[in-house]
């Protein structure tokens, strides 16, 4: 017993810190008075004021965060009433189709998306003239499609699993589809449409490929800002960046974590 307890200790141990060794490593030389990252020279909060100072971060940071709250909102809508389709829809001519259609994002490639996208926005402006270059709305028409594939996966298991007795008696009782939907589906289903905008806007918050393909001048988000300055080599500013990034998950993290503890008693 003392043996098995010990190996799996080990193996504990060597496992968190083979995870979460490169992040501490990361926090502590974010505060180096040096520039030079592999060189500590004291302790130093310069680089998260030269941070705050930098336009180029700010206005990259603010950028994304808009894209990343359209495109996991309109990825609901999408997303969910995909989802309605195919699980309340038994049967309908070309159900096969929607539904690989909707999980192909899930599997393919983030180049051959960003790819096909960025053809397809060249043929519609030659075409109809819209969109007119590549910036912020392609980015956003970009993110929007391969997050509402996660989303339809979401909200798809969900109402696999929901008592479809509910909305039966509610309509038995004289209650409109539509208000059956509001007053019922709805609000059975919030969780999962909660979890899919979160995984909509995480996907899209990080995004480097796709938005890569579809952006234009005036339209850098934060990774792709972030992955030109480390091209040329990671300074102490993106360290300090990454920190804060860092902490501000873990406190997401921990506030789900207690709002998700059940209460005594229960």
């Amino acid at each position: 017993m003392r043996k098995s307890f010990s190996f799996s200790s080990v193996a504990t141990v060597l496992g968190f810190a083979f995870l979460y060794a490169p992040i501490v490593s990361l926090i502590i030389f974010s505060f180096n008075e040096s520039k030079l990252v592999t060189v500590w020279a004291g302790f130093s909060t310069k680089w998260y004021v030269k941070l705050f100072q930098d336009p180029q971060i700010l206005g990259a940071a603010w950028i994304s965060l808009k894209i990343a709250f359209i495109s996991a909102s309109l990825a609901i809508i999408l997303g969910t009433l995909a989802a309605y389709v195919l699980v309340r829809f038994r049967r309908f001519l070309g159900k096969n189709l929607l539904s690989g259609m909707i999980t192909a994002p899930l599997v393919m490639p983030d180049v051959i998306i960003g790819l096909s996208l960025l053809l397809l926005f060249i043929s519609m402006e030659s075409l109809f003239g819209w969109p007119a270059g590549r910036g912020l709305t392609t980015i956003i028409i970009a993110h929007t499609t391969f997050c509402m594939a996660y989303v339809a996966v979401v909200v798809q298991s969900r109402l696999g699993d929901m008592d479809e007795s509910l909305e039966e008696a509610a309509l038995d009782l004289g209650a409109k589809p539509v208000r059956v939907f509001f007053d019922i589906t709805l609000p059975v289903i919030s969780p999962a449409l909660v979890s899919g905008w979160l995984l909509s806007f995480t996907l899209s918050l990080d995004d480097l490929v796709i938005a890569s393909f579809v952006s234009g001048p005036g339209a850098s988000t934060l990774p792709m800002v972030i992955f030109s300055k480390v091209r040329l080599g990671v300074s102490p500013d993106i360290n300090a960046l990454a920190t804060i990034i860092i902490v501000i998950v873990a406190l997401g993290v921990l506030v789900a974590a207690t709002k998700m503890k059940p209460e005594k008693g229960y």
